[in-house]
């Protein structure tokens, strides 16, 4: 079985090797260099607040070597940005986009309130730490175990030593929870030394969030997150949420405390109200309020930028209204009683005016954009209509915090559409086109051929029309995958596209496409699987991942029926492969199957973590099958694997 496809986007890429510089980049043109220029003139460059409330609290510094992990790798090192330190930003970044980015680059431990601090610029997201009356509350332990460590060792060089004794996941995003055993193990949580505290939900989304596309997600993000993309000026800068993604090994621990409602609980003496948030940035999230110090922690229900109502490696669109009315609610709830508020992406807000004008904002900002992007709609426009046209009031665009630095407003409208009314924009002629490759090739062919398309693109790309010369040179890459010119023009576009963004995903994607289309797709990256997330994997979402590996055509024609007992968890279930389609169900049993398999869930883990296998397991006895062994070999021979190196930019291979 191929070990990526259990992964997350998020996960995978957190095990792939760092980007490496091939194919020379391009400087920026006199078009992206006026572009550039121009940003300048439209927003308030002089106003440097954010830089002092990013800088307030400092206490020190991460060491400015890597943080290794155990077999050798680098797990994060911010050294690789220091061209980060000038302040005028090169002509090949937007200059909002090089703000934001020199902005993520202040690092460090910091004192927030008394008997609260946060690390930060130690991995994509904050850890915060809470001291309690016997020990330490971390919220959200990071990525990876190296950087949650080295963040918790940071921390304990600059104040008393006291154990960790609870950790709060604020959601299931894998940048909040997977570094947990850096700083517990399980033998903490299994004596009751520490507690883990998470929102209801957590464990079903934090294991299954893009497990069934997880591949396509996995490469999917080596674009959003630029993995591939070279350090520098003209490459990687910024993520917009934060700078990087950690490397390394994924863990969890399960939660022992469930907050199902809003309320206060008190942890080692520190009274904290819970504020759950569904369905809003993440499936399951939650806020929390500390009366005590008067500290609001929004999680990453607000942040310093415009956030993702789609993103771009690939999930379910949010609820941007539902998402707008949380923020409502805690501004109405603590709004007065708030004289700080952090969340655990960015810097904080440093007092009650500026805390309440932040919430006011950020809730205004996704109820905008949903509801406009409603009455568009229901005016008649299309997806790319309302991406073209919406814009935000000046009330909101002239603040930093509303910046497209992660989000954008455009892919936000789009995605306000697709929630509502899903891909067709009721035109008969989008009901059933030609796909990708033979409607380039029409549409060249219409042109004059590819040699007329490309000298009238070459004149395009001089007045820097970047975006039509990218989407003409797009089908022209799909027409001829092989034709060089075409596929250089594409990357010139694309590139000047990214020098140009303000969004750091879409520069990401802008350049990593140019990069692709010049050096090839990269090989697939093989990493360690996440061990924690496969053994908390629901014994049916094993089966649904069975389903969506079966090769249909292969299948067709056959049918097998399989009951399965897994003897350590006492569950049963029947598969039926049936008209080319694997189905299940959970407590049953049939008279009629084929084979009947047992095995403890245990052995499945060991074979889906490629300890074991399933010849091997038989023949070590841990599984034993009543009946035809043969068909359980045959079902299994009929599953695809998948491997994150498929290309994006250009067409899949024939």
């Amino acid at each position: 079985m191929n070990k990526n496809r259990f992964l997350p986007g998020l996960l995978a890429l957190s095990l792939c090797l760092p980007g490496t510089l091939m194919a020379a980049s391009k400087p920026a043109e006199p078009s992206t260099t006026k572009a550039n220029a121009a940003v300048l003139t439209q927003l308030d460059f002089n106003d440097q607040q954010a830089f002092d409330d990013a800088r307030r609290g400092f206490i020190a510094a991460a060491p400015d070597e890597p943080l290794l992990n155990p077999d050798g790798s680098t797990a994060w090192n911010m050294a690789v940005y220091a061209f980060l330190a000038e302040q005028q930003a090169p002509a090949t970044v937007n200059p909002s986009l090089w703000r934001q980015a020199r902005l993520n680059s202040i690092h460090g431990l910091f004192a927030v309130t008394e008997g609260i601090y946060q690390v930060r610029g130690m991995d994509l997201a904050n850890m915060t730490i809470v001291e309690g009356d016997s020990g330490l509350i971390i919220i959200d332990p990071l990525l990876t175990p190296t950087t949650a460590r080295a963040a918790l060792d940071l921390y304990l060089q600059h104040r008393p030593a006291k154990p960790v004794v609870a950790v709060i996941y604020t959601h299931n995003h894998v940048d909040h929870f997977a570094g947990v055993r850096g700083v517990v193990s399980d033998e903490d949580v299994s004596q009751g030394r520490v507690r883990i505290y998470a929102p209801e939900g957590f464990m079903e989304h934090a294991v299954s969030e893009n497990v069934i596309a997880g591949n396509a997600m996995t490469r999917r993000a080596m674009y959003m997150y630029g993995t591939e993309l070279p350090k520098g000026p003209q490459g990687h800068i910024d993520n917009g949420l934060g700078k990087a993604l950690s490397r390394g090994a994924l863990t969890l621990i399960p939660p022992t405390d469930i907050i199902t409602a809003n309320g206060r609980q008190q942890i080692d003496g520190v009274d904290i109200d819970f504020h759950l948030a569904q369905d809003s940035e993440a499936q399951a999230e939650l806020m929390l309020y500390f009366p005590a110090t008067r500290v609001l922690n929004t999680a990453e229900v607000t942040s310093q930028q415009l956030h993702n109502i789609y993103t771009l490696r690939g999930a379910e669109v949010r609820d941007a209204s539902r998402w707008s009315r949380y923020i409502d609610e805690v501004l109405e709830e603590y709004g007065p009683r708030t004289d700080i508020l952090i969340a655990q992406h960015h810097w904080p807000v440093w007092d009650q005016d500026a805390a309440r004008a932040f919430l006011s904002t950020q809730r205004d900002l996704y109820k905008y954009i949903h509801d406009q992007s409603v009455r568009l709609m229901n005016h008649g426009y299309r997806p790319d209509q309302i991406a073209e046209q919406l814009r935000l009031p000046d009330s909101l665009a002239k603040q930093w915090i509303t910046r497209d630095y992660y989000g954008t407003l455009r892919h936000n409208a789009r995605a306000i559409y697709q929630k509502y009314l899903g891909w067709y924009d009721a035109n008969p002629a989008s009901l059933n086109p030609l796909p990708g490759q033979q409607a380039a090739r029409k549409t060249l062919e219409y042109m004059g051929g590819i040699d007329q398309v490309i000298k009238r693109a070459e004149e395009d790309f001089a007045r820097g029309e970047y975006r039509w010369v990218a989407s003409i040179m797009s089908q022209a890459v799909f027409a001829e995958p092989s034709n060089t010119a075409a596929r250089e023009l594409n990357a010139a576009a694309l590139e000047q596209l990214g020098y140009q963004a303000e969004s750091g995903p879409w520069r990401n994607a802008y350049l990593s496409g140019a990069q692709e289309l010049r050096n090839g797709t990269p090989p697939a990256q093989a990493g360690a699987l996440a061990t924690d997330l496969l053994q908390a994997l629901e014994t049916g979402m094993f089966f649904d991942l069975l389903g969506v590996r079966l090769n249909g055509p292969k299948a067709s024609g056959k049918h097998i029926v399989l009951n399965w007992h897994f003897t350590d968890t006492n569950e049963r279930y029947r598969t039926n492969l049936q008209n080319a389609t694997l189905t299940w169900l959970p407590e049953r049993q049939s008279d009629q199957a084929d084979a009947s398999i047992s095995l403890s869930r245990a052995t499945l883990n060991n074979i889906l973590l490629q300890q074991s296998s399933f010849p091997q397991a038989i023949q070590a006895g841990e599984i034993r099958i009543q009946g035809n062994p043969q068909k359980l070999f045959e079902l299994l021979g009929l599953m695809d694997n998948f491997t994150p190196d498929f290309a994006l930019i250009e067409p899949l291979a024939e």
